[in-house]
């Protein structure tokens, strides 16, 4: 506890914890925040003015980040026939339908994202409760419930990241390493930025990004300027 105690204080000694960033500081400080032995997640943590409580303020959907998550993504599809084989053309790990299902029954999930098409979600309907809870439901807001699945493994395995704001609306996600360079940085922020602003819902009223934080997986965050952000369109 000693250890972690004084590796914070050093990280926090690099942080004006009153003061909010303009982006392009926060990714310089944040890359100085660099600590653990293996390739940490920059993440981003936006609080939004919005009551997902009521299903037109709902935040959800999906984009593809320009240089990547920097993590290898495994990719299951339920499909059959041409659209079977356009996921194995496509590069998708694990391809199956009645035979996936069963193994999702035994509680065999290797894959971060699951594609189904359209006409077989009666069929994913079967394993729901397993799937809800660990984030990988298929959904058309995210693009994984489509007949384009050749499109769909694309995007999952260039870099697409999901997003859906939780109760208190709030929305983090991992948006790349620190090993990448700044601009990859920046273009990945700014795109996924860009992407909850295009889906501000109609009935948001006031600020939409009340506040936001940049951080990595092991450090303390550093606080953006939410108009800057907010200006990004």
């Amino acid at each position: 506890m000693a250890k972690i105690a004084k590796r914070l204080k050093e990280l926090l000694g690099k942080i004006d914890t009153n003061k909010e960033y303009a982006l392009n500081e926060a990714i310089d400080t944040v890359k100085t925040l660099k600590s653990a032995k293996f390739d940490e997640t920059v993440e981003i943590a936006l609080k939004l003015n919005v009551d997902p409580r009521h299903a037109d303020q709902m935040v959800r959907g999906s984009v593809v980040l320009p240089a990547g998550t920097g993590k290898k993504v495994r990719v299951a599809v339920i499909a059959k026939d041409a659209q079977a084989d356009q996921a194995k053309n496509a590069g998708a790990d694990i391809v199956g339908s009645d035979d996936l299902v069963e193994e999702i029954q035994k509680g065999n999930m290797n894959f971060d994202v699951l594609i189904a098409t359209p006409n077989l979600m009666g069929l994913v309907g079967k394993v729901g409760r397993i799937l809800g809870p660990k984030g990988l439901m298929p959904n058309p807001k995210t693009g994984t419930v489509t007949m384009d699945v050749a499109q769909a493994v694309n995007n999952a395995k260039s870099g697409q990241v999901n997003f859906r704001v939780d109760k208190q609306g709030n929305i983090h996600a991992g948006l790349g390493k620190v090993s990448f360079s700044k601009e990859q940085l920046w273009d990945n922020i700014t795109t996924f930025v860009k992407a909850i602003n295009k889906h501000k819902p109609a009935t948001a009223k006031g600020r939409y990004i009340k506040n936001a934080a940049l951080s990595l997986t092991m450090s303390p965050s550093v606080k953006l300027e939410t108009q800057e952000l907010l200006d990004m369109k």
